[in-house]
């Protein structure tokens, strides 16, 4: 009797290992997760494109409304000479439009001959930057206008009374100030001065192959260029550039990570006393990049492949290859866009009357 017992219990034990096994054999596998496949850092998507903006027709300015008038005045006003205290400086002649709003040199000259304290920066699409001036000190295209006209070494008109004296002797201006200005008494003053000239370059805007990328158009960059454009993300450039003129809307300290040797230009500090300023700046737009060299605010580097592997070291403590930098360099190429080249034709200027004064004829002049 025990031993049919034991029988019984042994042959249950087997049943039940049995079961047990078809059951494993019939049960749904566990699924392995999914995994999301990731992109490689030079490898292209449009979703690299989220940091960035399409660029508008035009800035559009809060302060007062955009006219035909008040733009062709301010046309006039940055070619205009008369208004520098040697009657041959102008706007232009540091930011040449007809090369993408540079001289190309690493100072541009002041009226004296003389090398200015910081290399100037491209008028083209300046208007969409947060601020104005490597330092930020201008909060608009506007302000920024009136600053090198009454800089001592730049066009050194001594005081903005004598800038509307000149413009007051030649005849023609009046007009044009009434025309632009219907609303204003006395329109020849000197914030519309520069309202005039910052209304001209809110229409500086240079869409080029990066814009029609940005509207949906794949087939505007080649293989390089669109390799350059992942890296440029990957490597973490835009931090600091993005929207719509690629940088121009943050300051940032220069050798955020890595310390950028020599530097002797405290940058906004000088404007704002904060600690954290010392040796900030604004960040460039990228836009034209290529076309726009001598680079930084001290215009030392002349090299576009320099500056991105000094960049990617000093701001964001990553040493890139030849190979990376060539194709990050492509799609800075690629950045160029194209110059309004009617918009930014030299207007016909009102003649001299009788009382305008020649060159350095101010009294006190020499004290600039």
């Amino acid at each position: 009797m025990k031993r049919l017992s034991l029988y019984i219990l042994v042959l249950a034990a087997f049943g039940l290992l049995f079961l047990g096994a078809c059951g494993a054999e019939e049960a749904e596998p566990t699924p392995e997760p999914t995994v999301e496949p990731t992109l490689a850092p030079d490898e292209y998507s449009r979703d690299l494109l989220g940091s960035f903006i399409a660029l508008p027709e035009v800035v559009e300015p809060t302060e007062y409304e955009l006219t035909q008038e008040i733009v062709d005045l301010g046309r006039m006003l940055y070619y205009e000479t008369r208004i520098s205290i040697s009657q041959e400086i102008a706007c232009n002649s540091c930011h040449l439009l007809d090369n993408y709003g540079v001289d190309g040199l690493q100072f541009s000259l002041g009226h004296d001959g003389k090398p200015v304290g910081r290399n100037s920066p491209t008028v083209y699409n300046a208007a969409l930057h947060l601020s104005q001036f490597w330092d930020g000190r201008a909060p608009d295209v506007e302000a920024q206008a009136q600053g090198p006209i009454l800089a001592s070494g730049e066009m050194g008109m001594p005081d903005p009374e004598y800038v509307l004296f000149v413009l007051n002797t030649i005849p023609g201006y009046l007009p044009l100030f009434e025309a632009a200005f219907p609303d204003d008494p006395d329109p020849i003053n000197y914030d519309n001065v520069g309202r005039a000239i910052g209304a001209f370059e809110r229409y500086l805007l240079t869409p080029g192959p990066f814009n029609e990328l940005l509207e949906g158009n794949d087939d505007a960059f080649n293989e390089q260029e669109k390799r350059g454009l992942a890296l440029f993300v990957s490597t973490g450039c835009t931090t600091c550039h993005y929207g719509e003129a690629v940088g121009g809307e943050r300051y940032a300290v220069l050798g955020q990570v890595n310390a950028y040797p020599d530097l002797t230009d405290e940058g906004r500090f000088a404007i704002t006393g904060e600690e954290a300023d010392m040796y900030s700046f604004k960040v460039p737009g990228l836009l034209n990049i290529a076309e726009t060299g001598p680079y930084l605010h001290d215009g030392s580097i002349t090299s576009l492949a320099e500056m991105v592997e000094l960049m990617a070291y000093h701001q964001l403590g990553k040493e890139l290859t030849d190979a990376e930098i060539t194709d990050i360099v492509a799609f800075l190429n690629a950045l160029t866009g194209e110059l309004p080249m009617e918009y930014i034709a030299i207007p016909e200027f009102p003649p001299n009357g009788p009382d305008t004064p020649g060159p350095y004829e101010y009294e006190g002049a020499d004290s600039n």
